[in-house]
């Protein structure tokens, strides 16, 4: 199985964080859509594709070639996958799970998270991929090592249980961006009145301000807006077949973070 983890590829690590500079190049979105359209990828991401919009996320993003690229609870592959396709043989893509995660099952599938992301590297021979199979407090990267985070759909799990929670996660984040690095959030968006930790949503502006909070510059796209969307309805509702409002944001870390930091 073409599958690295951070424990075998130690030496690897090592090189890619401390090798030469690779020279970015800009995303192509015409060939990043070609490269994701192959028969090397899952059906079931193909079908999530109309909602999520993964090619203009990125280019939202400015993902380029060559980047170092954290896939926070990357769960079965999804952006996983995408990144791996975008930032080419010169970039590394860490995917993120923790040994409970890759025990949920993968959405509309009969095998685990685990065996999903698994299945991805090696069908994709995404040979660019570090699987790192520990929580955020022990990712065992260096600091300002990366140049973008993703955060797809977690956000309001940390936040709606704690909004420290969701902060301190953040600034972790922070302390691995190098300067001027990006985060991408997507999420569920809710209306305040709900009871958004029950529906699996949150509203744009708690996204906004606990960004801020953590240091971060935030920008936003209306790219993934669904009017259509029943504000009120959790997001596992059948009749919303996954078709729901949702945020995307762009955090990115001031090019001089004051003060220094430390991890939290």
């Amino acid at each position: 199985m073409n599958k690295l983890t951070l424990t075998t590829i130690a030496a690897l690590t090592i090189i890619t964080l401390n090798g030469p500079l690779v020279s970015a190049q800009k995303l192509d979105p015409a060939l990043l859509l070609q490269a994701i359209s192959g028969p090397d990828r899952e059906v079931s991401d193909f079908i999530r594709d109309p909602i999520r919009k993964p090619v203009q996320v990125l280019d939202f993003l400015g993902i380029e070639q060559g980047m170092t690229v954290l896939d926070l609870y990357a769960a079965g592959g999804y952006y996983t996958f995408i990144f791996s396709k975008a930032i080419g043989p010169e970039g590394v893509v860490y995917a993120q799970n923790t040994v409970r995660g890759r025990q949920f099952i993968e959405d509309r599938q009969d095998i685990t998270q685990g065996q999903a992301l698994d299945k991805k590297i090696e069908n994709g021979k995404l040979s660019n991929v570090v699987q790192i199979i520990r929580p955020l407090t022990n990712l065992g990267l260096q600091p300002s090592s990366l140049d973008a985070v993703m955060v797809a759909q977690v956000l309001h799990d940390y936040y709606n249980s704690d909004a420290d929670r969701a902060l301190n996660m953040l600034k972790q984040l922070k302390f691995y961006l190098k300067p001027g690095g990006v985060i991408g959030i997507t999420d569920h968006v809710g209306i305040a009145q709900h009871d958004n930790n029950e529906l699996h949503r949150m509203t744009i502006a708690q996204a906004r301000d606990v960004a801020e909070q953590a240091g971060f510059d935030v920008f936003e796209s209306d790219l993934l807006r669904v009017t259509s969307d029943n504000h009120s309805r959790s997001i596992f509702d059948p009749g919303l077949n996954r078709t729901t409002d949702r945020f995307l944001l762009r955090l990115q870390k001031p090019l001089n973070p004051e003060p220094p930091e430390q991890l939290p």
